[in-house]
C-alpha cells in the first residue's frame, strides 16, 4: 500500500533474486550509496524467487534502516516471473530492471535518467552497442551470446544487438502494459519483453555500457542456450497467433492513454 502523504519515487529498481544471499549485501550497499549520493528518490524492490538460502533474511536485515528497500516473495518460478511481480508492485515513474550482481556498475544508472537520455519508452544496457566494454568474459561465452543474438535478430528483433544484458529502464506505464502479455518465466523473458514492446510501437534505445563477467554466473551454457532457443520459438509462435497484438489504444495503469513525457529522477 502506497502512503498517499508521501511523494511517489521517481525510480523503482526491481532486482530478481534466487539464492543471492552472498551477492546481495554488496549490491544493496552499492545501490544505497549511489542513490543517496545522487539524491534520487527511489524504491528498491528485491523479488525473492523461492530462494533456498538466506536471501530473504539478508534483505530483511538491510530493511531495518532503509525504508526504501522492499521484499517481495514468490514460489520459485524463474527470472521472468520475478520481474513481472516486481513491475506489478513498482510505483516509480521509471522502472529499472537490474541483475543482483550489478555486473554493470550502478554508477551507469545516471546515463539512463530521463534528464540525461531524453524522451524514451525503453532504454536497454548493451554489451555490443558503441561505447560498450566487456571485462573478463570467456571467449566461448561471448561467441555463444553472439550466435544466440543472431537468431533473435533473424526471427524477432532485427537491429537490437544485445537483448540479454540484465539492465533495462522503462517508463512505468510502458512496463506495466508490456508485462501483461509476458508468458516466459525463465531467461528468455528479455526477448519476449522487447518483442512485445516493439509490437506495441514503443521506442527502444540501446546504450553501450561497461560490463564485467562474473565467475559465479548462474548460466549453464548448453542447457540455458537450448532453453532460450526454445523460447525464441515460443515468442515467434505467439506472435503468429496474435497473442501480442496491441489494443487500438495503449492504456496505462489508471485506464488513461499513456503519457510519453519523461519524468526526471529527483
Amino acid at each position: 500500500m502506497v502512503d498517499d502523504a508521501q511523494p511517489l519515487p521517481s525510480l523503482s529498481i526491481v532486482i530478481p533474486a534466487y539464492n543471492e544471499a552472498h551477492r546481495l549485501p554488496r549490491s544493496l550497499s552499492l545501490a544505497r550509496a549511489y542513490l543517496d549520493a545522487a539524491g534520487v528518490h527511489a524504491e528498491v524492490l528485491v523479488v525473492d524467487d523461492g530462494s533456498e538460502d538466506s536471501t530473504a533474511a539478508v534483505i530483511a536485515k538491510a530493511q531495518r534502516d532503509w525504508p526504501a528497500l522492499k521484499l517481495l516473495r514468490q514460489a520459485h518460478a524463474g527470472k521472468g516471473a520475478a520481474v513481472r511481480l516486481g513491475v506489478t508492485h513498482a510505483v516509480g515513474e521509471q522502472i529499472a530492471l537490474a541483475d543482483a550482481d550489478f555486473s554493470m556498475p550502478i554508477t551507469e544508472f545516471r546515463r539512463f535518467a530521463p534528464v540525461a537520455l531524453g524522451d524514451y519508452d525503453i532504454a536497454i544496457a548493451s554489451r555490443e552497442a558503441p561505447g560498450s566494454r566487456r571485462y573478463g568474459e570467456p571467449e566461448y561465452r561471448h561467441l555463444m551470446g553472439r550466435v544466440f543474438n543472431r537468431l533473435v535478430q533473424w526471427f524477432l528483433l532485427p537491429g537490437i544487438e544485445d537483448t540479454q544484458c540484465g539492465f533495462k529502464f522503462l517508463r512505468r506505464a510502458v512496463a506495466q502494459d508490456v508485462v501483461k502479455q509476458l508468458t516466459i518465466d525463465g531467461w528468455g523473458f528479455d526477448v519476449e519483453l522487447l518483442y512485445i514492446a516493439r509490437r506495441h510501437g514503443y521506442h527502444i534505445s540501446e546504450i553501450g555500457v561497461p560490463w564485467r563477467y562474473g565467475s559465479d554466473s548462474r548460466v549453464a551454457p548448453v542447457r540455458d542456450t537450448l532453453t532460450m532457443i526454445r523460447d525464441i520459438g515460443a515468442v515467434w509462435l505467439n506472435s503468429r497467433t496474435g497473442r501480442y497484438n496491441p489494443s487500438a489504444l495503449t492504456i496505462g495503469e489508471e485506464g488513461a492513454a499513456v503519457d510519453s513525457t519523461p519524468v526526471a529522477w529527483r
